[in-house]
């Protein structure tokens, strides 16, 4: 407990009897009596021969139980087994090396790192640090091309996550890295470390290709990484038809079937060549495992099929269809459990732009806007 605070009252012998209170903070003074603790109590580390001096080989993470002045900053001295300086260790408690090592030399060291604390009478505490020397690495990262589909309103793309590199290296340790051309960097990032794409707001409407890498240290690979932006238009939402799905999940529907499918559908639904398919989204059902897509046909000349002509076109084409992925419903109006009729069901549709959902799998990547659909009788 650091401290108490106590209300204290006097009071006299008078008649009547007259008082008064005062308020007495008392605080405990902290004793510097914890030694400061590593996480975990012993290290193990690798590294690799022929990395360049000054490369990080480990974080030692010291905490202390005592209060702040009593703990950090810590001081961090290399006891023994640094007789021929081969490593340092900085403020911070990264150790680096401090020579450019060689298997066949040695391929083992074991440190005694001992962490002082910043109390008085300082308390100090010691672990072991083993590093292991390996050979550099003999192969080169495989990474698999990428290609990233977003569908966003118009001028209306907040950014974020909008997939994941998916890359491997056949050397145990070695630790892979992601760079992104510079002159991309004002539309995109990407994640040094775990190799996910960041798109920036406001993307226009078209096809970027990124210039990405990834480097194990020695090698350094190129990744193909195609992203396609689409814009909906606002009459799109007017002349949109839902096919629903059965036991798929958005993610296997993305990387197994999406392309085969839309394949299938653009036979089923396209009256000429020059009309576009649009899929406007993707969306699981809430407390099922069926997944709703959301699309609309423009006409060459720009118009939109109407819903009803293109449910009569799927319906003729569901066997076909049916032989990609199952399909549990095909859906224009939702009045299910509404006492109307048919023809008096209004149903409109918005879209939350700002709520993307993105459906990452190794190769393709779907970031779709999340839609409701209201309905309500006109009777």
């Amino acid at each position: 407990i650091s401290g108490y605070s106590l209300v204290i009252q006097a009071r006299d012998s008078g008649t009547p009897p007259l008082s008064s209170s005062v308020t007495v903070n008392v605080d405990i003074s902290d004793v510097n009596d914890n030694s400061p603790v590593f996480t975990p109590a012993n290290y193990t580390a690798v590294i690799q021969e022929n990395k360049p001096v000054g490369t990080s080989i480990l974080q030692l993470v010291v905490t202390d139980k005592d209060s702040f002045h009593n703990g950090p900053p810590f001081t961090f001295t290399i006891l023994t087994g640094n007789e021929e300086e081969e490593f340092t260790l900085d403020p911070h408690g990264v150790l680096r090396s401090a020579v450019i090592f060689k298997h066949m030399v040695a391929t083992e060291y074991v440190l005694c790192v001992q962490a002082k604390d910043s109390g008085k009478p300082q308390q100090v505490s010691h672990t072991y640090v083993q590093v292991r020397v390996i050979e550099e690495s003999i192969h080169k990262p495989t990474a698999i091309p990428l290609e990233i589909f977003i569908v966003t309103m118009e001028d209306d793309f907040p950014g974020g996550v909008i997939g994941k590199i998916h890359a491997t290296d056949q050397d145990v340790y070695d630790v892979l890295t992601y760079t992104l051309k510079s002159e991309q960097k004002s539309l995109f990032k990407v994640n040094t470390h775990d190799g996910k794409i960041i798109a920036l707001g406001g993307l226009d409407n078209g096809k970027y290709v990124l210039n990405v890498s990834v480097s194990d240290g020695r090698f350094q690979v190129p990744i193909d990484v195609v992203v396609h932006v689409e814009q909906l238009l606002q009459e799109m939402l007017q002349n949109t038809v839902t096919i629903r799905f059965e036991n798929v999940s958005p993610e296997d529907f993305v990387g197994l079937h999406m392309h085969g499918f839309r394949r299938t559908l653009r036979n089923a639904v396209l009256s000429q060549k020059q009309d576009s398919l649009h899929i406007i989204s993707i969306q699981p059902v809430a407390g099922s495992n069926q997944l709703d897509m959301l699309f609309a046909v423009q006409m060459h000349n720009s118009g939109f099929y109407k819903p009803a002509y293109l449910i009569q076109k799927l319906t003729n084409a569901r066997r076909h269809l049916e032989n990609v992925i199952r399909i549990s419903a095909i859906l224009e109006k939702n009045c299910s459990g509404l006492d109307c009729q048919e023809q008096h069901c209004e149903q409109s549709l918005s879209i939350d732009s700002h709520s993307l959902m993105a459906y990452s799998t190794a190769r393709i990547s779907f970031v779709c806007p999340r839609f409701y659909r209201n309905v309500r009788c006109m009777c």
